[in-house]
């Protein structure tokens, strides 16, 4: 025993040295626990249950994937209110970081005849290589060059429509830039015609893929107008612009305005086109309407940089060599005039009082009949055959008798009067020795310059004519072009005149419905695919859930009906809207009666939200004012006791 007795002071030191580390580890442990209990609580009233939180000591973890870098930043914010920020170790990771962000696909395709280039960037799963194959197959010697690149994310949604609708585009079209990206296709094409651009219009809307904004901008080449003709009459009718020619928009505009300022109110119209005779044309066409407008009554005429003015006898001749002098001296260089004032006609100008004449008359279903007079058999088997030649040889009725004393050039101007009937759907033209009329309907708004173009040609500039061309839209194939809302239009017309009805309670179609369903289907056809809403509803006796299911499976039968009628209907969308949307009261038989109904309506693309542009917004600056001597202000109130 006596020999421990050294010992026993470094025994003690051990012993408390190693409470003391008990002590220690013990206290550690507790501010571990507490210090990660309350970042745990604090994280969780904040609903951020993403953030992990472990301890090392006195040191806290933050670990877990944030949903974008707002949230990381505050979590990070939290945690340093409740422990020193020098004892955070961060690794939060942003859902949404900018390393993270998919890249926008974007295919740029210019084709000019045999030649592709292509530029952008295509999902990797797709792969540029097919794109180019799908390109280089469109004809034998088609060149492609590539610029495409690819990145490995995920294909958007709509992307490979939109791919695949581009490609038809460009084997459509020999000359188009096409821009691609998912959800959005804009076209850059020339074409041919104004008419083939109307046409290609309606065919690429048509065949566009659901949910895509498509951007069209196809321009036709302008027409070579030979000649340049202008016409214009003022008589006892009124003012009237029978033919009208302008190589742009400017001087369309500009022959339109002074027209419409000399008084013509119908409908005006002026064909834009290449070949105009000198770059003063507007100019020259604006000072003759002037000159005729300030005469009263007469007809102004153009061809290329010949012009004719002829008034009737009742123009005083002062007046009208005022006119023709001042016409004169201010026409551009290249133009001539020809000023012509009738003398009074000898007699009455009526074929009751000897004055012979030949009419034909156009009718509605195509039939022709030759009525009048014609100097020989020669010239009465020519005009027969003209005639049968251009409306057909069945449609060709001649009663003409023959007269051997017409006046000379009688069979020109009838082949002539003849050839202008021709431009118009139906009609009539009577033609005298001094004098043609002609009028008529026709579904080509640029008729009244074709027909006075023919009348011009055969006859002469000082041939006398008058023309009342109407433009009916109705029989323009290409204004009833079967567009997506022409379309819409139509099958909503039928509806609104006819109802699609079902048994009472059950989603079996009427016979009636049967028929009006043949109709629509008719229009449908004819349309091609589009994306359509066949929307049911019903009124609002009975549950609301059952109703909502009764209106599904009605809009559903009208799509199958359609289906069976060889309608394409895979843009189509069945919906039912159960009794959520009436039309009229549900307390009343008749408000019931219109509010079960079947609707059909164009699916369309909801516009584009505007982008805000932060950067810009960041630089606005709001400076207040004070108010100036003169500036309004509200009347001072009146004071309160």
């Amino acid at each position: 025993m006596p020999r421990l007795i050294p010992y026993l002071p470094w025994a003690v030191f051990a012993a408390a040295a190693l409470i003391a580390l008990l002590a220690a580890a013990l206290l550690a442990g507790s501010v571990e626990r507490q210090t990660r209990g309350d970042l745990q609580t604090a994280f969780a009233e904040a609903r951020m249950d993403w953030v992990e939180v472990t301890t090392d000591g006195l040191r806290v973890n933050l670990a877990g994937t944030a949903p974008d870098e707002p949230a990381r930043l505050a979590a990070l914010r939290l945690a340093g209110g409740v422990v020193h920020s020098a004892r955070l170790r961060d690794t939060i990771e942003a859902a949404n970081t900018a390393g993270t962000v998919a890249p926008v696909f974007r295919i740029e395709a210019l084709r000019n005849h045999d030649r592709i280039s292509v530029i952008g960037l295509v999902p990797l799963a797709q792969g540029e290589a097919a794109i180019v194959e799908r390109l280089t197959a469109l004809e034998g010697e088609m060149a492609v060059s590539d610029m495409l690149q690819s990145a490995d994310h995920p294909v958007p949604a709509g992307w490979e429509a939109a791919v695949d609708f581009a490609v038809g585009v460009l084997a459509m079209l020999p000359v188009a830039q096409v821009s691609v990206t998912a959800g959005r296709i804009e076209v850059q094409a020339l074409v041919e015609s104004a008419e083939r651009r109307r046409q290609l219009e309606s065919e690429l809307r048509a065949a566009a893929p659901r949910g895509q904004v498509v951007m069209l901008e196809l321009e036709a080449p302008r027409p070579v107008i030979t000649p340049f003709a202008f016409r214009y009459v003022l008589d006892e009718a009124g003012a009237r612009l029978e033919a009208c020619s302008a190589d742009s928009d400017a001087d369309r505009d500009r022959i339109l305005r002074a027209v419409r300022e000399a008084g013509a109110t119908d409908r005006l119209g002026c064909t834009i086109g290449m070949g105009t005779p000198s770059p003063r044309w507007a100019a020259a066409v604006e000072l003759g309407v002037e000159a005729l407008s300030g005469l009263g009554a007469g007809a102004l005429s153009f061809s290329d940089t010949d012009v004719t003015l002829t008034v009737p006898h009742e123009v005083a001749q002062d007046a009208f060599d005022r006119a023709v002098g001042r016409l004169e001296t201010r026409l551009p260089e290249a133009f001539t005039l020809a000023a012509i004032r009738r003398e009074p006609d000898p007699g009455a100008e009526t074929p009751a009082n000897g004055q012979p004449e030949l009419r034909a008359t156009l009718e509605a279903d195509g039939t022709l009949l030759i009525v009048g007079r014609l100097p020989d058999e020669r010239i009465r088997g020519a005009v027969v055959a003209f005639a049968r030649a251009r409306f057909g040889s069945e449609a060709v009725t001649l009663e003409a008798r023959l007269d051997p004393d017409l006046p000379s050039g009688w069979s020109v101007r009838a082949l002539t009067a003849l050839e202008a009937l021709a431009e118009l759907h139906e009609g009539a033209v009577t033609m005298r020795a001094d004098r043609i009329e002609l009028t008529g309907v026709s579904g080509n708004p640029d008729a009244s310059d074709q027909v006075t173009r023919v009348l011009t040609d055969g006859l002469g500039q000082e041939a006398r004519f008058a023309i009342r061309v109407r433009y009916d839209e109705e029989l323009d194939p290409v204004a009833q072009a079967p567009t997506p809302e022409r379309c819409e239009a139509r099958v909503q017309a039928i509806l609104a005149e006819r109802k699609i009805t079902f048994a009472p309670g059950s989603a079996r179609l009427d016979e009636d419905s049967r028929a009006i369903l043949d109709d629509i289907a008719e229009i449908l056809r004819e349309c091609g695919e589009l994306p359509l809403e066949i929307a049911g509803h019903t009124d609002s006796q009975g549950r609301a859930e059952s109703n909502l299911a009764l209106s599904q499976n009605r809009a559903e039968t009208v799509v199958n009906a359609l289906l069976e009628r060889r309608v394409l209907v895979a843009g189509m969308v069945a919906r039912g809207y159960g009794q959520d949307h009436p039309i009229a009261d549900n307390a009343t038989a008749a408000g019931r009666e219109a509010n079960r109904r079947i609707e059909i309506a164009l699916i369309r693309p909801e516009a584009e939200p505007l982008a805000r542009d932060a950067e810009a917004e960041a630089q606005l600056v709001f400076e207040p004012r004070a108010p100036g001597q003169n500036d309004t202000r509200p009347a001072p109130r009146p004071a309160r006791n």
